[in-house]
């Protein structure tokens, strides 16, 4: 029989499907906008660029309310690592990615009520959530309102770097949501990581 552990409140599992859906729509409208000729597109560019900014402004109410029920709740104790000993944890963790698991072997950290991630996924999702997620919507919120950007940066148009920063940590974070999706396979079936978003129960 599976042991089941309740991880997720519906609070969490509400964000987490409303931020996958505004993610998705920035991802397909942001590569529409960065690589479709605006009168040759899939999708009509001045639209494509609407859409772009709507799911913007969408993840930027969502991500702050996350931050605020993240620390109203005490769930941010979850994205801390502990450093003590962090550098062995994180190399089992990555051995059992990259060897063990495809041998059926036990993950070295189970999931538990007290610890949701193993070791790296904390210090990923700490660096994920607090680090590149502001720097994304904050150099979107830029480029939507430009008058909120300097006027030279490193002695460039201040926008330039915007644009730049903004692209390379939005790429960086659709290859993460690629991996993260990749992992969420490979639970006690291909689908239970995701029922327990569903559910808030994870089954192992």
């Amino acid at each position: 029989m599976a042991h089941r552990t309740f991880l997720f409140a519906g609070w969490i599992r509400l964000w987490h499907w409303c931020n996958l859906l505004f993610f998705l729509g920035l991802t397909l409208s942001g590569l529409i906008l960065h690589f479709s000729p605006p009168k040759v597109g899939i999708l009509d560019y001045n639209l494509a660029q609407r859409i772009h900014n709507i799911f913007g402004v969408a993840l930027a109410v969502s991500y702050l309310f996350f931050v605020v029920a993240n620390f109203a709740t005490g769930n941010w104790k979850q994205f801390v690592p502990r450093f003590s000993g962090f550098l062995g944890q994180a190399i089992r963790q990555t051995r059992y990615y990259l060897f063990d698991i495809f041998f059926g072997r036990p993950a070295p950290f189970p999931t538990t009520a007290e610890d949701h991630f193993n070791p790296l996924q904390k210090l990923i999702y700490l660096i994920v959530m607090y680090v590149m997620m502001p720097v994304l919507i904050i150099t979107g919120l830029m480029y939507l309102w430009p008058e909120m950007a300097p006027d030279r940066l490193f002695g460039l148009d201040g926008l330039l770097p915007v644009a730049m920063l903004h692209y390379i940590v939005a790429y960086l974070l659709i290859l993460f949501m690629c991996a993260h999706v990749y992992l969420c396979t490979c639970g006690s079936s291909i689908t239970a990581h995701f029922k327990a978003m569903i559910t808030g129960w994870h089954e192992e």
